[in-house]
């Protein structure tokens, strides 16, 4: 499910229009890329939590000249899903 997606279904099943449902969905993500650029995480019942794990400077391959080409550190996402989610996706 991709974001146009997730919009079309929340209008329809909670009968709003799909401006509102845009609002609600743009509302929720904005939220969340604060939280996590603040070092927060994100927690949703029933699902899992988002939290930010940093990756140290490393040295790795070009891939045309194949030579070693330095990437800075950086903060990235990861998911890590509850165990109701994983019990029920196992369960299908």
């Amino acid at each position: 499910m991709n974001k146009s997606e997730l919009i079309k279904t929340l209008a329809e099943e909670t009968n709003i229009p799909v401006e509102d449902a845009t609002l609600v969905v743009n509302t929720f993500i904005d939220n969340m890329k604060d939280a996590l650029i603040a070092g927060d995480r994100v927690e949703i019942q029933c699902s899992g939590r988002v939290t930010t794990q940093a990756i140290d400077d490393y040295s790795g391959p070009h891939p045309l000249p194949g030579e070693s080409v330095h990437v800075n550190s950086k903060r990235t996402p990861f998911f890590r899903a509850v165990k109701e989610l994983k019990e029920y996706l196992n369960d299908q």
